[in-house]
């Protein structure tokens, strides 16, 4: 499987379609087995999720993404995982062990998030 977690540093944004960079790893059984990252083409309506998709995602972890963009996620078969937060290395960690408890997206603005 291919994680995308949007980065904000060395932690997980709060705002999916905002950030610069998303974090992606290869993960295989329970390892990880390659990290890199990639930067973001840009805030546009559908554009993030054929990116991604793209470069074999299979999960998103985020802080927050509206529903139009969860919606398009799913629709290419991308698991979506909000209200991650957190250090990157400890979050991807986690979700290989499978300690991850996706939350409420942390995008409560009038605007699109994803």
């Amino acid at each position: 499987m291919k994680v995308a977690i949007a980065k904000d540093g060395n932690d997980v944004s709060g705002h999916f379609g905002h950030c610069a960079e998303y974090a992606l790893f290869t993960v295989e059984d329970t390892t990880i087995s390659k990290k890199e990252i990639l930067t973001s083409p840009g805030h546009e309506p559908g554009k993030l999720p054929a990116f991604l998709a793209e470069h074999h995602v299979t999960h998103v972890l985020a802080g927050g993404m509206g529903p139009r963009a969860v919606d398009l996620f799913c629709t290419r078969n991308i698991e979506v995982f909000l209200g991650i937060s957190g250090p990157i290395d400890t979050v991807i960690q986690d979700f290989v062990e499978g300690k991850i408890v996706p939350g409420q997206s942390s995008c409560h603005h009038s605007h699109e998030c994803g």
